[in-house]
């Protein structure tokens, strides 16, 4: 059963606006969503996925190994835990 306050809206700057898939990492919902991100390892080491946000917070699966900025994420090893607006960069 799928709670509402577990899903969020994912703006994705000149894109499209998802919504946030409970129990899934932000990639994983990404890719439901047949939005194109890059990704190797899916696990935060080798940070392939690195993605900007511009708002809203995340919370990681599991500590990232790879270098990210302070306004980047691994969609790879986290999931929203609010509305977010992010940045995928080809």
């Amino acid at each position: 059963m799928t709670n509402k306050d577990d899903e969020h809206r994912i703006d994705i700057i000149d894109t499209v606006t998802i919504t946030s898939q409970p129990n899934k990492t932000l990639l994983e919902t990404l890719e439901a969503h047949n939005v194109d991100v890059q990704y190797h390892c899916r696990e935060g080491f080798c940070g392939a996925c690195r993605t900007k946000i511009l708002s809203g917070d995340v919370d990681y699966t599991t500590d990232p190994l790879a270098f990210i900025d302070d306004d980047e994420i691994l969609p790879c090893c986290c999931k929203p835990n609010s509305d977010i607006t992010i940045k995928i960069t080809p």
